[in-house]
């Protein structure tokens, strides 16, 4: 792990940890409070990749506070009280750090809102979208810009799990008052991953008064979900009508750019160096649904080019993701015209004659409009030579195609679902 960090990092996050083998074959890592969430958010598959490189594939890491003792050494471990404190911000979170795309262009404007005027842009604010898309990214980035510049204002962040274990332990310590106070009390409530609260009927009750609470107070309430609020069907539906109250917005996974400027802005952020270009392009053009799968991958293949001692080239980015990214098939070469032009047509009904025609009827329109995102997307065509590929039309067109297909894909989740699995069709190739 030394090799494969910069120095500020290494002293900073990754000098106070220390391991040991257990008989079982596991490696226990022991980290302090202070540092643990970040260490386990951050470099969690560094360490899984360097315990794989040195002790070999398949080692299980656990994470540990120091004195904890491991699971399955026949001692229970410390008891943790979780939420009971404000959970670690991530300084590094913020909206300077937020790399900024047509995905999430909405979410980062929205969440940058209601940092400047808590309580007076959007509230609540639901942001929704599947994991490792960047929603917590832009909690913590409200937090931290909200204790930097809001003259005082309080702001506490939580997850949906947090909160229930520290509500279910203020009911057994009779100590709910103080619970209260903990999140009423605030001027900014950030709350991850709310569908966790689902079927937790106190718990449910206990947040809809906190949430009438803080907003009759005027406190600004954020929250994030891995889906939308009337798709919480197990949720009281007096709290799903609260949620849709406010601003509901989405993160998407990111397009080729913006994932390339993920990826440069994370190798600044660590210093790393002696990167192939060729090699970031690869990773872009792999992983591409989960920002945190593609940062995880950069991670993964630095360390294997620092531990081994190989330059990081695309030759060894294939081949560390070819061993830890299985799932990640190889594409014998980018999608041509014609190929996207087939799936797109098969996967509505129609025929590529029919998909490239003069044909203004609403079934062959949109598929149109897809077929053309999708060949801007995946291929390096010119507007132009898209258009003509599609029975000869100009360049303002396959633009107007492109943005009518984002727009419609971040309102309408049967849209979206489409174009991922077309995306994901086209990238695993023949």
């Amino acid at each position: 792990m030394r090799r494969a960090v910069s120095d500020t990092t290494w002293q900073q996050w990754l000098e106070p940890l220390s391991g040991r083998r257990t008989p079982d074959g596991r490696l226990v890592v022991e980290a302090p409070d202070a540092i643990r969430p970040w260490v386990a958010q951050r470099f969690g598959r560094l360490l899984q990749a360097c315990a794989a490189a040195t002790i070999g594939p398949g080692v299980e890491v656990e994470l540990v506070a120091p004195g904890i003792t491991a699971r399955g050494s026949g001692t229970r471990p410390a008891a943790l009280h979780p939420g009971a404190a404000p959970a670690r911000l991530n300084p590094r979170h913020t909206f300077e750090q937020f790399v900024i795309g047509d995905s999430n262009r909405l979410a980062h404007a929205a969440a940058l809102s209601v940092a400047e005027m808590p309580g007076l842009a959007y509230n609540p604010l639901f942001i929704c979208g599947p994991p490792g898309l960047g929603k917590t990214h832009l909690l913590h980035s409200i937090a931290n810009y909200v204790a930097a510049y809001g003259e005082g204002a309080t702001v506490r962040y939580t997850t949906a799990e947090a909160f229930t274990n520290h509500f279910l332990g203020a009911l057994h310590g009779h100590d709910i008052e103080r619970f209260k106070a903990a999140y009423r009390g605030v001027d900014v409530l950030l709350v991850d991953d709310v569908q966790f609260l689902q079927a937790k009927v106190r718990t449910e009750q206990e947040f809809f008064h906190t949430f009438n609470a803080l907003h009759e107070s005027g406190a600004q309430i954020v929250l994030t979900s891995d889906r939308l609020p009337r798709d919480l069907g197990e949720l009281e539906e007096r709290l799903r009508e609260r949620f849709e109250a406010g601003l509901v917005t989405d993160v998407r996974a990111p397009d080729g750019s913006t994932r390339r400027t993920i990826l440069r802005k994370r190798i600044q952020q660590d210093g790393i160096t002696g990167l192939d270009p060729d090699a970031v392009a690869l990773i872009a053009d792999r992983v591409t649904d989960n920002v945190r799968a593609l940062e995880g991958a950069l991670i993964r293949i630095v360390a294997f080019g620092s531990l081994t001692g190989r330059p990081v080239t695309a030759e060894l980015a294939e081949e560390v993701l070819a061993g830890l990214y299985p799932e990640l098939k190889q594409r014998t070469g980018t999608a041509t015209l014609r190929e996207i032009q087939e799936h797109t047509a098969d996967a509505f009904g129609l025929s590529v004659e029919t998909l490239v025609s003069s044909s203004r009827a609403g079934a062959v329109t949109w598929p149109r409009q897809v077929a053309m995102y999708l060949a801007r997307e995946l291929t390096d065509q010119t507007l132009p030579a898209i258009g003509r590929a599609f029975g000869g039309r100009n360049h303002t067109t396959v633009l107007h195609a492109y943005r009518r297909t984002v727009e419609r894909i971040a309102g309408d989740p049967d849209a979206f679902e489409t174009v991922q699995r077309l995306t994901r069709a086209l990238n695993e190739g023949p």
